[in-house]
């Protein structure tokens, strides 16, 4: 049995990596004519540009490599099929789950590397490519840095802290804002549970302001709510907003339990901690189905439409992912529903599907 299985797992390969390699070409080639425009708008040079398709490449293999297994187990299994090889190995006692191994021992090595490779290798590449366009080709300005699980910013005459920052609604919350002298002595301070930029302002909500009289004694006074003007608008604090995918499973989980014993809604970034767990087993799940399809007609004729539907419904979990993530983010699904949704229906219609092929 070992030489069969090498031999599958050598046709299951050649087909991966021609997947793999031709679906990051054309990831890149999309890429490239999308963002040509904002390039030569900005006169980025021959180096900015190749440096951020190079930094791009980490998100481009997390994003390609799901389906390409998927693809290379459909025409692996369709191959075996279609020169009648499948036939072959069920006249010499070999049934379809023996056949299936190679592939599945495969998918669980990449698993475990995509997960590993998404927390310690991607979150930096995606925060590199985005300083790459905004600050070397966009020429914009950064005075801020996420440490700490917290956003630092400075401006001409203040020192900003937020806890966090909901970079969709335009939130910060867990505001600080330090007013300094010209010899950088606390000339003022803001303290704001929640800061939200609503008709071209910036409303404080729950603002204490903590202000010294002429002998250095501090005044304070509070405001329910009060419209401050601050020169920086959403769009500067979203260069250094450290969102969850720029950030591994283990750095967000322990951003998460920061901000949540701090008393924030952590509903979101829940939902994306699961979700790294979750897209990494997903391909477990697409050789699964792959087999099951490309195996349903054992004739040429009914290889394109099975390789067809396969590839229709291996990317509908896609769909279907994002579609259940948007809904745990939003809070209607509980986090872990809403990250494994997907992956528990699509792992019911795998296992209905490889049972009903005929072994």
């Amino acid at each position: 049995m070992k030489i069969l299985d090498k031999y599958i797992i050598k046709e299951f390969l050649k087909f991966v990596g021609i997947t793999f390699i031709s679906l990051i070409i054309l990831f890149l080639i999309v890429d490239f004519f999308e963002k040509i425009r904002m390039f030569l708008g900005n006169h980025a040079t021959t180096a900015q540009m190749a440096s951020y398709f190079i930094f791009t490449l980490p998100m481009i293999i997390s994003y390609m490599l799901p389906p390409s297994i998927l693809i290379a187990t459909l025409l692996t299994y369709s191959s075996l099929s279609k020169h009648s090889e499948i036939t072959a190995m069920k006249a010499n006692g070999i049934s379809l789950y023996r056949m299936s191994i190679p592939p599945l021992i495969f998918a669980v090595f990449v698993s475990i590397f995509s997960f590993f490779f998404n927390e310690l290798i991607t979150p930096a590449s995606i925060q590199k490519t985005e300083h790459i366009i905004i600050v070397d080709i966009q020429k914009q300005k950064t005075f801020g840095f996420f440490k700490q699980n917290e956003i630092w910013y400075r401006s001409d005459k203040a020192i900003y802290n937020f806890k966090m920052f909901d970079i969709n609604s335009d939130i910060l919350r867990g505001v600080t804002i330090n007013y300094l002298n010209s010899d950088f002595t606390l000339k003022m301070r803001l303290d704001a549970k929640e800061v939200e930029w609503k008709n071209s302002q910036w409303v404080f909500h729950n603002l204490l302001t903590t202000s010294f009289d002429e002998n250095n004694a501090p005044v304070l006074e509070w405001s329910k709510e009060k419209i401050i003007n601050l020169p920086e608008k959403p769009n500067d604090f979203k260069i250094i907003q450290k969102d969850a995918e720029k950030m591994g499973y283990f750095e967000l989980k322990k951003y998460i339990k920061k901000i949540q014993t701090e008393g924030y809604d952590v509903q979101r970034y829940l939902v994306d901690l699961q979700g790294k767990i979750a897209v990494s087993l997903v391909t477990i799940i697409l050789v699964i189905i792959g087999v099951s399809f490309s195996l349903r007609s054992e004739r040429s004729g009914g290889t394109m439409q099975s390789l067809g539907i396969g590839i229709f419904v291996g990317f509908s979990y896609f769909v279907v992912h994002a579609f259940c993530m948007t809904l745990g983010r939003s809070g209607i699904l509980p986090s872990v529903l809403a990250a494994w949704a997907a992956n528990i229906l699509f792992s019911a219609v795998a296992a209905m599907l490889f049972y009903r092929v005929r072994t």
